[in-house]
């Protein structure tokens, strides 16, 4: 925001850049005002982000390869977006990051994935159940 100046016809002040979600008063001696943000996954989504996070906080322990470790935590962060409450989820994103996800997770499934910790197949195989059927 510029300096508290009026624009020339006193209208108010200038923004060079995006407010969206600002909330200002201008001119005035007393204001009160309120801003509710509601950051909660939508109905039906709430047991989706659950079980994404928890995926992501178990992630690190799969012993995945950086590389492979780095594509699932970027599509579990595509879902989390996707279901963080801030509008409807795009069915059509939602569906391609839970597929790159899965996606990610299958070579520790299937075996193929070397260097994974003991365990980590039947926990990717399971992570894989849960995503197709939360869906």
């Amino acid at each position: 925001m510029s300096d508290q100046r009026p624009n020339a016809d006193g209208s108010g002040p200038v923004f060079h850049g995006a407010v969206s979600g600002a909330q200002f008063a201008w001119g005035n001696e007393t204001v009160t005002q309120n801003q509710q943000n509601n950051t909660a996954p939508p109905p039906g989504a709430e047991a989706l982000a659950a079980l994404v996070a928890d995926l992501l906080r178990q992630l690190p322990e799969a012993g995945l390869p950086d590389r492979d470790r780095e594509d699932a935590e970027a599509a579990a962060q595509d879902v989390l977006a996707e279901v963080d409450g801030t509008g409807e989820p795009h069915p059509g994103r939602l569906r391609r990051a839970l597929a790159a996800l899965k996606g990610a997770l299958a070579p520790v499934a299937t075996g193929v994935a070397a260097g994974t910790a003991v365990g980590a197949q039947e926990w990717a195989r399971t992570a894989i159940e849960s995503l197709t059927s939360a869906l």
